[in-house]
């Protein structure tokens, strides 16, 4: 049993920001910045690829909820909202969840960058178009 399902069925204690029947919302015990919480389904997927249209939905939703309190009650400039989906792309539990990292100021503990490369555009439409 993945380490979120244990949160979730009680039996690893987490500091609770939000629960319904299908969602957690959690503070997140690395706090990258005062107030990273994390947003979990309760029903296990490994990432949110394999979530229903529906449970993505309701999951999505509760992120801006939160995200809109989280940045109200504690003062924060703006948020990332983040999903990592593998390995590859720095998910460290596979679960589905979703960061919340509040931003409060440009010296953050958090640096996402993104860096230019020259590829062909067309050539990746036409990929991704692909059936």
């Amino acid at each position: 049993m993945c380490i979120f399902c244990q949160i979730v069925e009680g039996s690893i204690p987490s500091e609770k920001v939000y629960e319904d029947d299908n969602l957690l919302a959690i503070l997140d015990i690395a706090q990258t910045t005062k107030g990273h919480t994390l947003v979990l389904p309760k029903k296990h997927s490994n990432n949110f690829l394999e979530m229903d249209e529906k449970e993505y939905m309701n999951l999505m939703n509760k992120v801006q909820v939160l995200s809109k309190r989280i940045i109200k009650n504690l003062n924060a400039k703006g948020c990332n909202i983040l999903i990592n989906t593998n390995k590859e792309a720095g998910q460290t539990v596979m679960h589905s969840h979703v960061h919340i990292i509040p931003r409060y100021d440009e010296n953050d503990s958090i640096n996402i960058s993104f860096k230019e490369n020259k590829y062909d555009l067309n050539e990746i439409l036409e990929k991704i178009n692909e059936d």
